[in-house]
């Protein structure tokens, strides 16, 4: 059995313990194995901002990892809810650098996981003339601060 094969099994069980009916697929990404949620509970599932469902995907993980150690990280969405903040959140990302370029401060992003911090890195990365840094330390939030370069 796959990994995504069996994380969908362990979602679905979630799911049915909740009292919740959903339709599960899975779907290959550029960065692995995604299980979309559809259901009429959605809220429900996504929580508030998100939390919720970044909870579901960090216990289905769990669950996977400790009945095939060597798995490969699967991605849990509920309609697109996800994907939807990515590319929100990218595009923030591409808007307070070109604040910093035309204005040449330094600007601090909202409070990110460690998740969405490294989605904002990928996009930071991609332009040279920018640095990105985050404050050291455990927090689960933390804010990225974007520059110019030093040359």
């Amino acid at each position: 059995m796959k990994a995504a094969e069996l994380a969908e099994k362990i979602l679905d069980a979630m799911l049915g313990h909740l009292g919740i009916i959903a339709k599960i697929e899975i779907q290959d990404t550029e960065e692995g194995p995604c299980l979309q949620i559809f259901s009429s509970e959605k809220d429900a599932i996504i929580g508030d901002h998100g939390d919720r469902l970044d909870d579901i995907q960090y216990l289905v993980n769990r669950i996977l990892r400790r009945q095939m150690p060597d798995a490969e990280r699967v991605k849990v969405d509920c309609e697109h809810f996800r994907t939807m903040q990515e590319d929100q959140l990218n595009q923030e990302i591409r808007d307070l650098i070109d604040l910093v370029k035309t204005q040449g401060k330094t600007y601090r992003v909202r409070p990110l996981n460690a998740y969405y911090r490294r989605l904002a890195y990928n996009v930071i990365a991609a332009d040279e003339a920018v640095a990105a840094s985050s404050p050291p330390g455990d927090d689960r939030l933390k804010r990225i601060s974007i520059s110019l370069k030093t040359k």
